[in-house]
């Protein structure tokens, strides 16, 4: 049994688009793009879905708590689902938040940081490190989230030849879901199950090709 586990935010998760504060919808396990992923994968393959709602790549959330940090939590995360055949990442949505202030350069050293950290870790056991970077879909600044991604849309779409420079430094694979969907014009942030679809499908064929060729 091989197993892949993906390492995101709330569209790893399944989060559906949100019209008001007071709501927190999520998609149908069947629905979701890991889901998705483990039919398309099909038998001898196992996969976890490690998804966190507001998670960003490095940096401690100073409104919504310190536990968002996608390096806070990595390391116990999988080591305590080793031995690994792949590790997906994909995230860097929350990054772009008004409140961190960060353009799409330091989002891209987020991931970075994050897999030098993975590179580190013994939860390959024997086999090699086999690595996918997703680039997530640009942000679209509408809805509840305008004000906390003002300036967003820009910045997000200068992410993924950036992130394409750093799978490649890392020897990871590398997918752009920007090429393939977009998000939900509801909140410009989540993607509908439609999306989840494709990027499910389009993940199962970047983790076997990643798979096939370490």
């Amino acid at each position: 049994m091989k197993t892949v586990l993906c390492y995101g935010d709330s569209n790893t998760w399944g989060a559906g688009a949100m019209q008001s504060w007071a709501e927190s919808p999520r998609l149908p396990h069947a629905e979701r793009y890991t889901s998705v992923l483990a039919a398309t994968l099909g038998d001898g393959w196992h996969v976890i879905a490690e998804g966190l709602p507001g998670r960003t790549t490095v940096h401690p959330d100073p409104v919504e708590g310190g536990h968002l940090s996608g390096l806070a939590h990595l390391r116990a995360c999988l080591e305590s689902h080793r031995p690994l055949d792949v590790v997906v990442v994909m995230l860097g949505t929350n990054d772009f938040k008004r409140r961190f202030s960060l353009e799409a350069e330091d989002v891209a050293l987020g991931v970075k940081r994050l897999l030098r950290e993975i590179r580190g870790l013994d939860v390959f056991g024997s086999k090699p490190q086999r690595l996918l970077v997703v680039c997530p879909p640009a942000i679209v600044v509408t809805g509840i989230f305008t004000t906390m991604y003002e300036g967003a849309a820009e910045r997000s779409r200068a992410l993924p030849p950036l992130l394409a420079d750093v799978a490649a430094e890392f020897g990871a694979g590398f997918l752009d879901a920007g090429r393939l969907i977009v998000t939900d014009p509801i909140d410009g942030i989540h993607l509908d199950a439609a999306a989840h679809r494709k990027l499910g499908t389009a993940v199962a064929e970047a983790v076997k090709a990643v798979e096939a060729k370490a």
